[in-house]
């Protein structure tokens, strides 16, 4: 698919209804959750690792907080030298995490259609994948980033000793790029072919079109996912995956999976005529 043919298909879409979306999510969740669990797991044990490299080179970011007491303005005065002093470490995480997630996504994919499951977590770590990737993750990380100045430099400078609604109010970037950056995974495991700043424009377009919706869903099932560590402390390695689910079956009915199809909110194709 092009860029010119996904974007006309965002701004085409429908509204999608939350309860069907809920529903499509629980089915699929019960059939991908043992995947799901194995990619956490792999990005947790990556992560592990990237986290030793980085302690071992001297930039991890700080641990100090407890030593010197804890209050709002160090809590701030921490948050923020962490974030920007993690750059380098949250590029190569985001990097490989969206990655396994792509990977994931295309299991998900392959499972819900009926075709032959490739267990294959690590399928964009190829060659001609990983630096789309890495770009991605720099850019990804670059708008977490700020995002977070945005809400924390306003917030330590000028806000904290007269309102904490003012806190609530610069929280606002933060919540808003979350939805878009979760759609970069599932737009790149579709749509590989397409550049980098393609897959970052469809993606705002997308989060952007489908906001509310996605940050419901997404908060939502987060509480639902976190209900595992009910069963035990690791059980919630087992439903924390249903997290990433909405994002699949937002992206479904919006672009569907063939180019010459497309899957309206009924879950029906219907030809393109153009």
């Amino acid at each position: 698919m092009t860029y010119e043919f996904l974007l006309n298909k965002i701004q085409r879409s429908k509204e999608l209804d939350f309860g069907v979306v809920f529903d499509q999510v629980i089915a699929l969740f019960k059939k991908v959750y043992l995947k799901g669990c194995i990619m956490l797991l792999i990005t947790m044990a990556m992560a592990f690792l990237v986290n030793i490299v980085f302690t071992a080179i001297g930039l991890a970011p700080k641990n100090d907080l407890m030593t010197a007491g804890i209050d709002l303005d160090s809590f701030f005065e921490f948050w923020v030298s962490n974030v920007i002093y993690s750059i380098p470490q949250t590029i190569l995480i985001t990097t490989l995490s969206t990655g396994l997630i792509a990977g994931f996504y295309k299991i998900c994919k392959q499972t819900d259609l009926g075709e032959p499951v490739v267990d294959d977590y690590f399928y964009f770590f190829k060659k001609d994948y990983f630096s789309k990737m890495l770009t991605l993750g720099m850019i990804s990380t670059g708008i977490s980033v700020l995002a977070q100045l945005l809400f924390f430099i306003p917030v330590l400078y000028v806000f904290v000793p007269l309102s904490y609604f003012a806190i609530l109010l610069f929280f606002i970037p933060v919540l808003y790029v979350f939805v878009p950056l979760s759609y970069f995974a599932i737009i790149f495991s579709n749509n590989p072919e397409l550049s980098e700043i393609e897959i970052v424009k469809l993606s705002f377009a997308l989060g952007h079109k489908k906001w509310f919706l996605s940050f419901g869903l997404l908060f939502v099932f987060g509480l639902l996912g976190t209900l595992g560590i009910v069963l035990c402390v690791f059980g919630i390695l087992l439903t924390i995956s249903v997290v990433y689910l909405p994002i699949y079956f937002i992206y479904k009915d919006v672009f569907g999976f063939d180019a010459n199809t497309e899957f309206g909110e009924t879950g029906v194709n219907k030809k393109q005529d153009y």
